[in-house]
């Protein structure tokens, strides 16, 4: 499982994640998605820790609060939709 940080400020870190994390059980992985064309971070974040227990005690915890002047939004995060469709034109 993986946790969804959102609204998080554009200055936060991995390292900055991880360390808050921390608090809650030993952090496994960070990632924050960075936007392709400016290189700048997107506002959000994923955060896998290694058991369930701290995943939900992180969620409890961190959901709504305040950090870095903003408020959280923490919850599980939801499986990759995949993309079947695919946008093209119509053939002819």
């Amino acid at each position: 499982m993986s946790i969804y940080i959102g609204n998080l400020s554009y200055e936060a870190t991995q390292e900055d994640l991880s360390q808050v994390f921390a608090e809650y059980g030993a952090v496994k992985s960070v990632k924050l998605p960075t936007d392709r064309e400016t290189g700048r971070m997107r506002g959000f974040g994923f955060v896998e820790m290694s058991s369930d227990a701290e995943e939900e005690a992180a969620i409890e915890a961190l959901d709504g609060a305040e950090w870095m002047g903003r408020t959280l939004k923490v919850n599980k995060a939801r499986p990759r939709q995949s993309n079947d469709g695919g946008g093209g034109g119509r053939r002819f």
